[in-house]
């Protein structure tokens, strides 16, 4: 499907960020990626504008072209109590000044067809205590999907998805955790990365500025107390 293209995938070395670059290997794509973690393209951090100038500067010049960008690049989750206003700043730059930049880096060289898919989260209309740096960052890029597929209307498409529970490790999950969730069970990487490929692919041709969640259904689920077997017990849902 994806013979002769060139993804970029940021936070590509493990976790979401892996089973994306994974997929699109795997159907033929030529796969950079930037992650502070070790990988067989480019380590550096998205926080630092120079680094992301000289990681786009390497793909162009290796490939001519880019026809994918996926902004996956996992933020710094901190709270209200203990999160520094340079950490929460180093979120933004992370999960939010990165895709912008990275985007406008890359905007001359977007080939036909082209599309950008963010990784927000369903936390980008819903919280925990104590997750404000992270939120704030999941908030900022989906509101910046839509700004970027107006301005680059005709170019290229530009969506986002927004993960709910993803188990990245080797975890199985069963009974309560599993069973709240209206799908019965905790999302895999793949449930995203097969999403990113369709949203990247000509099937998707009519979808631009659009926020897909992938949640397993949790953030469409009505929870009050004692209804449907749901009760709050001295501070904790239950």
């Amino acid at each position: 499907m994806f013979e002769n293209k060139v993804a970029v995938v940021t936070g590509g070395a493990r976790g979401i960020g892996k089973a994306i670059a994974d997929a699109f290997r795997r159907s033929g794509a030529k796969v950079w990626i930037i992650d502070l973690l070790e990988n067989d393209s480019y380590v550096g951090d998205l926080s630092d504008p120079a680094v992301l100038e000289e990681f786009a500067g390497k793909v162009i010049a290796d490939c001519g072209h880019l026809d994918y960008l996926v902004n996956n690049a996992l933020p710094l989750m901190k709270g209200l109590d203990d999160c520094s206003y340079e950490e929460f700043n180093y979120a933004l730059r992370v999960g939010v000044s990165a895709p912008f930049y990275l985007t406008k880096l890359f905007a001359p060289h977007f080939a036909p067809g082209a599309a950008i898919v963010n990784i927000s989260s369903s936390r980008d209309g819903m919280g925990q205590p104590q997750t404000e740096s992270y939120t704030a960052a999941k908030g900022g890029i989906s509101a910046l999907t839509h700004a970027l597929a107006v301005s680059l209307a005709g170019k290229v498409r530009v969506n986002s998805i927004s993960p709910g529970w993803i188990e990245t490790g080797d975890t199985v999950w069963t009974g309560p955790d599993a069973a709240q969730q209206p799908a019965g069970r905790v999302g895999r990487p793949q449930d995203i990365a097969e999403m990113v490929l369709y949203l990247c692919s000509e099937r998707a041709g009519f979808i631009t500025g659009e926020n897909i969640c992938i949640d397993g259904g949790m953030t469409r689920q009505m929870i009050y107390h004692n209804d449907w077997g749901w009760s709050l017990q001295e501070g904790e849902n239950t």
